[in-house]
């Protein structure tokens, strides 16, 4: 088969033959037919996550057809079309996940592939309002947004929400997730284009994060906000904390504008504001993740499509521009 490899980090990906994986007992076969990038598989590319190695096959999210299955598993599954969970090994502590958790791509061979095996249990059958370009794109982006929302800030229908960043995936899908919860979404975005897009799908109104005195039009026109997703940090951080209102909660999952600073702590402590961290989720947020997404008919935003696995290099590079507004995704071809 051909697989998309990193064989070091800071080069391209390199395209090359390699054998077809066999299913080992409790595992299923899939060839897959699209995957999706996360922003996840350019930091690794470029050396800056956390427990890199080299020499991978990248790539988180897939969808496909199951060709063959292994030991204890029900031959049923052959020629269903699935999705992949592609947290693994969360444990037994649903607040957090334990020593042995690992994302999909690294450090074991990801999505991008003709083929791949997964234990059975991190299979899904694909939702039946997607296609199979939608359903590649759900997984990471979805699982991750719906804990935040759901598990983590216990997101509940009237209140104002605030979705940092619009145009990423994930927070694209928090928009649609959180508009089906019956909550006022507002967003930023260092694009007016962007801004103007996500009101077409259902946002009250957005802010321009270039303008330093966005928290205080943000403020004066919403009144402050119970919750608020985040996912860049960085000094920025504490222009969250003067925008969310008493008691609010303000949850966030990724890092890209750096460490944290400038926070005033008795802004935190003295207005019982919440902090709350988030990564992936359990297995049981999956599955509660397909199923509010199937009830609501909820698809995930495409912005671009490579038709070609040879593509993927193209793909990172138009990623790493950061101008899409949704999810990337690749044809395993």
């Amino acid at each position: 088969m051909k697989a998309a490899f990193l064989i070091n980090s800071n080069e391209p990906l390199v395209i090359r033959e390699v054998p077809t994986p066999e299913p080992k007992e409790n595992e299923i076969l899939i060839k897959l037919a699209y995957s999706a990038l996360n922003h996840r598989d350019v930091w690794i590319q470029k050396g800056q996550y956390a427990g890199t190695k080299e020499g991978l096959i990248l790539g988180s999210d897939g969808f496909g057809t199951v060709t063959g299955v292994g030991i204890n598993v029900s031959n049923e599954w052959v020629g269903k079309e699935v999705i992949i969970n592609p947290g693994h090994n969360w444990g037994d502590n649903p607040a957090a996940f334990g020593d042995d958790f690992k994302i999909l791509g690294n450090p074991d061979p990801g999505t991008f592939a003709e083929y791949i095996t997964i234990d059975e249990k991190y299979i899904h059958a694909k939702p039946a309002h997607l296609t199979d370009a939608e359903a590649a794109a759900l997984p990471l982006a979805g699982l991750t947004t719906y804990r935040a929302l759901f598990t983590r800030a216990a997101l509940a229908a009237g209140e104002k929400i605030l979705i940092t960043g619009i145009g990423a995936g994930t927070a694209l899908l928090a928009l649609k997730y959180a508009i089906a919860a019956g909550a006022q979404v507002y967003v930023t975005s260092g694009s007016q284009d962007k801004i103007d897009k996500a009101k077409e799908l259902g946002a009250v109104d957005g802010f321009i994060y270039k303008d330093e005195n966005w928290p205080i039009k943000a403020k004066d026109i919403t009144g402050g906000f119970e919750v608020i997703l985040d996912s860049a940090s960085g000094s920025g951080f504490g222009n969250l904390i003067e925008i969310v209102k008493p008691g609010g909660r303000i949850v966030f999952f990724g890092g890209t504008d750096g460490p944290i600073g400038n926070i005033i702590p008795n802004k935190v402590y003295w207005r019982n504001i919440s902090i709350l961290g988030t990564t992936m989720g359990t297995l049981q947020d999956f599955k509660d993740m397909l199923a509010f997404t199937e009830k609501h008919e909820i698809k995930p935003v495409i912005d671009k499509i490579y038709s070609k696995l040879s593509q993927a290099q193209e793909a990172f590079d138009y990623m790493h521009q950061g101008k899409q507004f949704g999810k990337i995704v690749l044809a395993n071809q």
